[in-house]
């Protein structure tokens, strides 16, 4: 069983790439039918791509969110001088917003933001940086995380979070590529990730890129394959993790984990170091974005549900600290995340 992993077969997909003048960010709503990348050459552009889930998956809205602020100063600098802070300020506060939980963007944001105030000339490289750090330390989460893994394991993940979802390779499907190409998979499943299906749509695509056998779930079925002795391990990723060990991640990771405590199946959440926010105490003091309704009235822009029935539309849930196995990130696992450990992880 080799502990190498084949990079040229296993991380081809790719999101973002900037070209110098123009972030071009490829349209995650229309995938896997189509294949359509969006040009982006303002702050105000990328920072709709991220509010419309154009570019989704933490990581890879941080990567977005630099290259927005590369262009948030290049826009303050038409501005009179004395408006010019202002007007960086504003563009700024305006992509912190485009999603209000995922952590990432907010750490880039702010990453950014204070290399500008030092040496804005270095924005261009920085924002490249952090994006050659995330694929990094995806390929180094993965191996960290597989080594978990015994020989022999079915696993689980719900949403996406492969190279989709971040600069290439992936956090907790980076996890799963490495295990595969390690020999330690006996099966493989993915949740269908209602409402926006990125399970069906996207991870059943970056899979079938990569020719790993995967098979789709409904959101519903994770307790009865837990059950069914059919999966060891719930393998998933993060879009804010606390200082105590809770977890931010895609509605229903919570009903999974949960399942998984009942039916003795393990939890990983994979993520880097940059989705730990250890200012944020617990789950409960986070912000849980609800989007509009009509995301779950709707399947891929056609009604499904009855007409006159509304709906509640909340997009993230919070995964406690003890339900969790192990928190990966690429400076190491953090086995039974609480306040104590997750202290280690910073220091």
């Amino acid at each position: 069983m080799s502990p190498t992993v084949d990079y040229e077969r296993f991380d081809k997909v790719r999101a973002l790439d900037f070209d110098g003048a123009v972030l071009h960010v490829l349209d995650q709503r229309l995938l896997p039918h189509q294949q359509t990348w969006i040009a982006c050459s303002s702050s105000a552009e990328v920072g709709e791509a991220i509010a419309n889930l154009s570019v989704r998956g933490a990581p890879a809205i941080g990567i977005a969110a630099s290259f927005g602020v590369l262009f948030a100063a290049i826009e303050a600098q038409q501005a009179p001088v004395d408006e010019q802070q202002s007007r960086f300020d504003g563009l700024c506060a305006r992509l912190r917003a485009a999603r209000p939980t995922a952590v990432n963007l907010m750490w880039a944001v702010d990453r950014m933001r204070a290399l500008a105030t030092r040496d804005p000339a270095r924005l261009e490289q920085e924002a490249r940086a952090i994006q050659a750090q995330d694929l990094a330390w995806n390929r180094q989460m993965g191996l960290h995380g597989a080594a978990l893994i015994a020989a022999g394991s079915g696993v689980l993940t719900h949403c996406n979070t492969g190279s989709l979802a971040t600069a290439g390779f992936g956090t907790a499907l980076g996890v799963i590529r490495t295990a595969f190409a390690q020999g330690k998979l006996n099966a493989i499943f993915m949740s269908e990730t209602r409402p926006w299906l990125q399970g069906s749509r996207l991870t059943a695509w970056e899979l079938l890129q990569d020719q790993i056998p995967a098979k789709l779930i409904a959101d519903g079925a994770g307790a009865y394959l837990m059950q069914q002795g059919l999966v060891q391990w719930l393998i998933v990723g993060a879009d804010r993790i606390c200082a105590n060990g809770d977890v931010a991640n895609k509605i229903g990771t919570c009903q999974h984990a949960a399942a998984a405590k009942i039916f003795g199946a393990k939890v990983m959440v994979v993520a880097p170091s940059s989705t730990v926010d250890l200012q944020t105490a617990t789950g409960a003091d986070i912000h849980i974005e609800e989007r509009d309704s009509t995301e779950l009235l709707s399947c891929t822009g056609t009604r499904i549900a009855a007409t006159g029935v509304t709906a509640f539309n909340p997009v993230f849930d919070i995964t406690p600290a003890h339900l969790i196995d192990a928190i990966v990130t690429e400076r190491g696992v953090i086995h039974a995340p609480n306040v104590q450990r997750m202290r280690v992880l910073a220091s």
